[in-house]
């Protein structure tokens, strides 16, 4: 039986039984007498038996009848075995001459024979028994807590949690170390229970509200980007896994609105994850999605959300009431909150967006502060509500995995995660506004930041600056005599840059940088990170120099054994990977976050 499970027949609340212990700074399972008949240890706990299952319930050691018990870890009475708390155990419980025939000799400072209690030592399993994730995106909140329960309590969660196969559109696993980006997708779908009541009952479910969630390496800031339903994109051709485990590709369709990207002919999440990485140039890792009743159910199980409006609103149409000021929402009124178009602004999609990262940075708040995080119930309320509202591509849907996501999102405090939407303007194709579409002057360097790891927040970009220790480190690379442009021998492969990258970058070398013994190798075997120069020892002096020349750091200098090109000559090799921003453009020009408008989850904003 699973934590849900105990104590029904007692009409208790499964979540009223977590109690915090203040010494260890965990979450304990504590049943009353009658719901383990009589038998479930004392009020304040019983040791957990060795070799017990993960996430099993602790159970007090006893040697049955007529046998001695072990004691418990809480330091209770002596020998309380299978005693109901309060009850003495007779003499006849505990034959002495049995416990010095069973047992070891007494051990200096233990009393009767028995281990001293270990109250003060925290459990071996404690990261498991607590993960809080929050994420999300207006109609999409993210909330996955791996809990109060352990184990067992977290398969239960997996079993909530639907999955997609994306194939190669996402990532194949999740690495702690590294910066990932997940979209959290709010789909429109009208179809399943709580949703018949909006807008077109047969709609099959589009991108209607979409965040691509960008985490720091460091996990010390992170960067929410919005991307609007109705900007004009190209929509690719998406390989989609069918039931049947075969692959049907969907055909691409150009110069359409995003939203288009999900549910219309078939197209999954991995489509609308294709095409984000089509339209911005980042690497989409994993999905995340949920439909309406995501916000009714989340918000519910913390409670409420605070929000904050500039004046009263009384919309007709999505059936938002509230007053001017602060009010508390959830359930139906929170999916109004985030719904309404006609209540702010010049009413436009832009508009709303705004409104919904208020509403999302109010909800990381109410769950990252003390009253849900030590509430048990609500805990519960908020891992079933999230897990059931949610589905996630396959590299994502494990427990272990959903537990180590959730234990890295934990990691990045409320004040560094940013709020922004896409730089667009209206689309000079049409008369009457409706669509918009990417801003080229502002759009590509919000792009190149994230693809940076470059936060938005202006503290932690000076952090960052400040904790470069790799780039210390391997400065004295670019130190020492450096060849002549015209001695230098590489060959060229593009390794993650825009196609005809690699040729762009030999043209530039040859004519502009004066590197004639240069060559395109054509694509790399794989995708890279950050671009890359390899060079064997006896090649350092060209290294330095072609570094010089294109300004690469001295972490994309990569010191190895020597190849040779076409014509037999040894050669050095410069791959070219996402960060190539064009050829002859130098790489060490500092990125910088671009001038957006944006907001951070810490602070209380109001919509108007």
């Amino acid at each position: 039986m699973d934590a849900q499970g105990r104590g029904r027949g007692d009409g208790v609340d499964p979540a009223d039984q977590w109690v915090l212990n203040p010494r260890t700074g965990e979450y304990e399972l504590r049943l009353p007498p009658s719901a383990a008949g009589g038998t479930s240890g004392s009020a304040r706990g019983a040791a957990p038996e060795t070799g017990s299952a993960p996430g099993s319930v602790p159970r007090p050691r006893s040697g049955g009848p007529g046998r001695p018990g072990r004691g418990d870890a809480s330091g209770g009475a002596e020998g309380s075995g299978g005693s109901v708390p309060g009850q003495r155990r007779s003499a006849a419980q505990v034959p002495s001459q049995r416990r010095r025939r069973t047992e070891p000799e007494p051990h200096p400072g233990r009393r009767g024979g028995r281990r001293p209690a270990r109250a003060k030592q925290p459990p071996k399993r404690s990261r498991g028994r607590r993960a809080l994730l929050w994420t999300g995106g207006a109609t999409a909140f993210v909330v996955l807590v791996a809990g109060v329960g352990g184990y067992a309590y977290l398969k239960h969660l997996e079993g909530n949690v639907s999955t997609t196969d994306v194939g190669s559109a996402g990532a194949s696993s999740f690495r702690k170390d590294e910066a990932f980006n997940i979209l959290l997708i709010g789909t429109d779908k009208r179809t399943g229970a709580g949703n018949e009541g909006y807008g077109d009952a047969g709609s099959v479910g589009h991108a209607d509200t979409t965040i691509l969630l960008h985490v720091s390496k460091d996990r010390s800031n992170a960067t929410a980007l919005s991307i609007p339903r109705d900007l004009i994109v190209d929509i690719p051709d998406c390989p989609t896994a069918q039931d049947d485990g075969t692959t049907e590709i969907v055909p691409g369709t150009a110069g359409v609105r995003f939203n288009r990207s999900l549910g219309e002919g078939g197209r999954d999440a991995g489509c609308t994850m294709r095409t984000v990485q089509e339209a911005t140039g980042i690497q989409v890792d994993h999905f995340m999605m949920a439909d309406f009743n995501a916000v009714k159910t989340l918000t519910t199980a913390v409670d409420g959300v605070k929000v904050c409006l500039e004046r009263a609103v009384k919309d007709e149409k999505s059936k938002l009431d509230l007053p001017e000021g602060e009010s508390v929402v959830q359930g139906e009124q929170a999916l109004a909150f985030v719904r309404t178009r006609k209540s702010f602004g010049n009413q436009s999609d832009l508009d709303r967006i705004k409104v919904q990262q208020q509403f999302l940075g109010s909800l990381m708040r109410k769950m990252s502060s003390g009253d849900t995080l030590t509430s048990p119930s609500k805990l519960l309320r908020l891992a079933e509500a999230a897990t059931e509202a949610l589905t996630v591509d396959k590299a994502i849907g494990k427990v272990g995995t959903l537990k180590d996501l959730a234990l890295e999102l934990k990691k990045v405090p409320t004040k560094n995660i940013s709020f922004t939407t896409v730089p667009v303007k209206d689309n000079p194709a049409e008369k009457v506004r409706a669509t918009v579409v990417l801003n080229e002057a502002q759009a590509p360097q919000l792009f190149e930041a994230i693809i940076n790891d470059v936060s938005l927040t202006e503290v932690e970009r000076e952090k960052k600056q400040e904790k470069d220790e790799e780039a210390a480190a391997v400065a004295a690379r670019l130190e020492g005599p450096k060849a002549d442009a015209s001695e230098i021998r590489v060959r060229v492969l593009n390794g993650g840059a825009p196609s005809g990258s690699a040729q762009q970058e030999l043209q530039w070398l040859q004519t502009e940088g004066g590197v004639p013994r240069s060559e395109n190798a054509g694509n790399a075997p794989e995708k890279i990170a950050r671009t890359t120069l390899e060079y064997a020892p006896d090649q350092a002096d060209q290294a330095r120099a072609l570094a010089a020349l294109l300004g690469l750091p001295g972490a994309a200098m990569k010191p190895g054994e020597s190849v040779t090109n076409a014509q037999g000559l040894p050669t050095m090799t410069l791959t070219l990977g996402p960060d190539f921003r064009g050829a002859g453009v130098r790489l060490d020009a500092p990125v910088k976050a671009p001038e957006v408008e944006k907001s951070t989850a810490d602070k209380v904003q109001c919509a108007g």
